[in-house]
């Protein structure tokens, strides 16, 4: 299995490197008040790509936080009811 995962990933690293090799013409992206910036395309797409990566961790960093605090809560509801359980036993007679 482990070869396989290896295998997969040269496969993809080797597309991907074909594809950066292919798109390496420089391409111009226009800003406002006519700005412009000359780049190679397959540093753009990395960019982009890396830019909607950033977003959707950020995106979703607020829910992770949201969880974390309410699975916390959850333990010490969890905490507070399992020590009313074992205050509220009557306690027991030794059998001598």
């Amino acid at each position: 299995m482990r070869y396989l995962i290896w295998l997969l990933r040269i496969a993809l690293f080797l597309i991907l490197l074909g594809l950066a090799v292919k798109n390496s013409d420089p391409v111009t992206i226009h800003y406002y008040f006519g700005a412009q910036w000359r780049a190679p395309l397959v540093l753009v797409m990395l960019i982009c790509l890396m830019a909607g990566v950033a977003l959707g961790v950020l995106a979703a960093i607020g829910q992770v936080f949201r969880q974390r605090r309410e699975i916390a809560e959850l333990r010490r509801e969890r905490r507070t009811q399992a020590h009313e359980r074992t205050q509220a036993l009557p306690p027991t007679d030794p059998i001598l």
